[in-house]
């Protein structure tokens, strides 16, 4: 794994805590992984807490603060670096994307949040929340957008999506709202900004059965798989865990239609939802 990266402590509560306690470990004269031990977790959850990637839990911060001698500095930060926009089950993934080199994503059911337009992202929360307010939806909508800015660098994250064609078939809001979700999945394909793929229906049984996955990489860190249901998200980085994950999305690139059969389709059912709304 690459060396940690010096980081600005003044860039982010997370970032700040990081660097503290790679000072406070590399002090103690202690690697990653033998702090981990203490803590009954692997090194590479310690490099992902030092990088910002991961955030601090109090159950850790008060750990450290007595293994490390730090004067309760962990415990008095970590509910600081742990307030999100987000929502609780999804905090820590979202918040890991931010610093990821590279997402790999299988989308079984929604198109995934990066790259979700504003109509279909509030058809998606109206659709878990219908009793919510409207500010509550604005504001879910706001930050689920905030995260696309990450597509504005040209390069970085490298982003690969297999979209299962349910997610093309199952309206998500009116004819309208699907046909420009997508197109906008289509057109930042054409654009060579993304890598998206359709697994079609006639692919038949595969290696992603039981539901969606996410896989991130990072220049400072291990790599984290995601996984998530109703309301709840696991963050892993056990490295058994996650290169059998990425072998189940190296099957489904395999299963699935080539980018530019991919394209076709995206596009061509992308018309079929403007004719729908021409003509309802």
């Amino acid at each position: 794994m690459p060396g940690p990266k010096d980081l600005d402590p003044s860039s982010s509560p997370r970032a700040m805590i990081g660097a503290e306690l790679r000072h406070a470990r590399e002090r103690k004269g202690l690697s990653q992984t033998e702090l981990g031990e203490r803590l009954f977790v692997s090194g590479s959850f310690i490099g992902q807490l030092e990088s910002g990637t991961r955030r601090m839990q109090r159950e850790y911060a008060v750990q450290l603060d007595v293994i490390l001698d730090t004067d309760g500095f962990f415990t008095r930060h970590c509910e600081t670096s742990a307030r999100s926009k987000y929502p609780e089950h999804f905090a820590e993934a979202a918040e890991a994307e931010a610093r990821a080199t590279a997402i790999r994503e299988y989308a079984q059911v929604l198109i995934p949040g990066l790259l979700q337009t504003r109509a279909y992202a509030e058809a998606v929360f109206r659709a878990y929340r219908p009793t919510a307010p409207s500010t509550q939806i604005d504001g879910l909508v706001a930050a689920r957008l905030e995260r696309s800015r990450l597509l504005a660098d040209p390069t970085t994250p490298l982003l690969w999506v297999i979209l299962d064609e349910a997610v093309i078939r199952r309206r998500v809001g009116d004819s309208t709202a699907m046909a420009e979700a997508l197109r906008y999945v289509a057109n930042l394909a054409r654009q060579f900004r993304i890598i998206a793929q359709v697994l079609p229906f006639s692919a038949g049984a595969h290696a992603s059965m039981t539901g969606a996955l996410k896989l991130m990489d990072f220049d400072d860190a291990a790599p984290l798989s995601f996984v998530e249901g109703p309301n709840v998200g696991r963050l892993l980085d056990d490295p058994a865990t996650v290169a059998r994950h990425s072998m189940t999305f190296s099957l489904l690139q395999a299963a699935a239609l080539p980018p530019h059969d991919s394209l076709v389709l995206l596009e061509s059912v992308a018309q079929n939802y403007e004719h729908g709304a021409q003509h309802p």
